[in-house]
């Protein structure tokens, strides 16, 4: 693979002045609640009041970017829908007609997505970015899932999205996925970098039933006992050999946008994968990344506590688009008003706690 965009991955996170911090939690003090009061909405607006070296964070100008490829190992059953279905999901999302089109309306977000490796090519349309990998991966459960050219294509297609990304100012970016059998492309990928069974984590997916969640599992098995000693325990070869065009994209973006000082939001079963990867490649990416909300999908809960991360939300959704992200996005600009307009103490003209009658 060509050295150049390794080199740009694992590359450092910008530096911080803790002041805006220490502010930003000072200010939390003096606001008229009782300390912690609002919880992990204090904590939002403090790590973003860090992350954007800001006495004031705001998310006014949210990216969202969904990466859309098909995947080999469908053939192998692992999906309830046919693979017909990325191209035709990826046009509902450029005819505006998807959850995630909805959601990006209600924030008031650009949308874009990218075709990073549908079977078969979509016609040209407003928002639609063309840097396909391939026609699919290969069927990771019989070799690679793909080249090393191919996933340089892969990972420059999400270095690219979080650079208009940057070019349009952008203060949060979420990433999005489509691709049919990409959650069994993400459970090989908790197996082999966190240690879960394959039975942990294969969930139902588009809607599998009891047989179906079994023989996905089975696959999953089969995944990745053929390439544990290809890759050892190097995150890239894993993401090369079982991974997806989409979930490349995914990781490189999750990188380039932290080390860009650009926070990240991350969606859930498959986003999550993608930031395991990005984690195991670049640990330094850390602080940048929040992580929206826990899948109903099988195997999500235990990956998240394996990564010592938890989501800002809990409901039941496993949709995949960015939608998760989304909808947690609307509450992170919550947090971030709470903290700029609410008025201290002093302003109100409140007692505080430790103020004497």
């Amino acid at each position: 693979m060509e050295k150049q965009i390794v080199e740009r991955i694992t590359g450092s996170c910008p530096s911080r002045n803790p002041v805006f911090r220490e502010q930003a939690l000072e200010r939390q003090s003096q606001l008229t609640k009782p300390p912690g009061s609002l919880g992990k909405l204090e904590d939002i607006a403090v790590r973003l009041a860090d992350l954007q070296q800001s006495h004031q964070p705001g998310l006014d100008n949210i990216a969202i970017s969904v990466f859309a490829a098909d995947h080999g190992v469908a053939e192998e059953g692992v999906s309830a829908f046919p693979q017909e279905v990325t191209g035709q999901m990826a046009l509902n999302f450029l005819n505006g007609g998807a959850a995630i089109n909805v959601l990006a309306t209600q924030l008031g977000a650009s949308l874009e997505v990218i075709d990073v490796g549908v079977l078969n090519e979509l016609p040209d349309a407003p928002g639609l970015i063309v840097q396909r990998a391939g026609k699919g991966t290969a069927n990771s459960a019989r070799e690679a899932a793909m080249t090393q050219q191919q996933l340089q294509v892969a990972l420059q297609a999400g270095f690219d999205a979080v650079e208009r990304a940057i070019a349009h100012k952008a203060d949060l970016f979420i990433g999005g996925d489509m691709g049919i059998g990409n959650t069994t492309a993400a459970s090989a990928l908790y197996c082999a970098l966190l240690g879960l069974s394959a039975e942990q984590a294969s969930g139902a997916g588009t809607g599998l039933d009891q047989q179906g969640i079994a023989r996905k599992a089975e696959v999953v098995e089969r995944i990745y006992s053929l390439h544990q000693h290809q890759c050892g325990d190097d995150a890239l070869e894993w993401l090369r050999c079982v991974g997806g065009f989409e979930i490349a994209a995914l990781c490189s973006a999750t990188i380039h946008a932290a080390q860009s000082g650009l926070a990240v939001l991350v969606d859930g079963f498959i986003s999550s994968a993608s930031a395991l990867c990005a984690l195991k490649i670049n640990p330094d990416i850390s602080d940048w990344l929040f992580f929206s909300h826990i899948s109903a999908e099988q195997g999500h809960r235990k990956a998240m506590q394996e990564m010592n991360q938890t989501g800002l939300l809990d409901l039941q959704m496993r949709l995949g688009e960015g939608s998760g992200a989304a909808t947690a996005a609307l509450l992170m600009r919550a947090a971030c008003a709470l903290h700029n307009d609410m008025a201290t103490f002093a302003e109100a003209a409140v007692a505080g706690k430790d103020d004497k009658a």
